[in-house]
């Protein structure tokens, strides 16, 4: 009896290890960067379920070209002022310039020294740190990406995934 009980016990065991090793890699994203994202919000004002959700759509969820080798998870261009390592990847356009960083958290904390630095940003940060939806239609208002349905994007990957409870986290 206690043979069977232990393989029951084990088999049980090898199933739950199984399940939870067969994450997606939005919930290994998620799981990886949540913490960091919310670190984040509470040192710049950008919610955490906002950071997340451009993170998992601009490198799909860490694994773009991007992200892997830049740790550019942002899709953050050089522009003028930046005095970092570079990489050429096509984007908008042929061979666009992108900032390389160290780490995904050098990355993380440029994302939110790059929207609370910009003027066009300033007026997300009048919002409410939990309304995700507000921000996600002022990021496409302020020019952030040119895809027209951006918003609608942060929109649904913050709602499947919950990510607005990141918002009310403690750091």
């Amino acid at each position: 009896m206690t043979f069977r009980i232990r393989s029951v016990f084990t088999a049980v065991a090898l199933c739950f290890c199984v399940v939870a090793s067969a994450r997606t890699p939005q919930e290994k994203y998620i799981r990886t960067y949540s913490s960091l994202a919310v670190q984040e919000m509470y040192r710049s004002g950008v919610p955490a379920s906002i950071t997340l959700a451009q993170g998992m759509l601009e490198s799909g969820n860490g694994l773009s070209e991007l992200a892997l080798k830049a740790n550019n998870h942002f899709g953050i261009k050089c522009h003028n002022n930046w005095k970092g390592e570079r990489m050429f990847h096509d984007d908008d356009e042929k061979g666009e310039c992108f900032r390389v960083y160290d780490d995904p958290e050098q990355s993380y904390r440029d994302h939110s020294k790059f929207l609370a630095e910009r003027q066009r940003y300033a007026f997300l940060f009048d919002l409410k740190i939990t309304d995700y939806k507000g921000w996600a239609y002022g990021l496409k208002k302020a020019g952030y990406a040119t895809d027209p349905s951006y918003p609608a994007k942060l929109i649904k990957l913050i709602e499947e995934y919950n990510l607005q409870q990141y918002d009310t986290k403690t750091a």
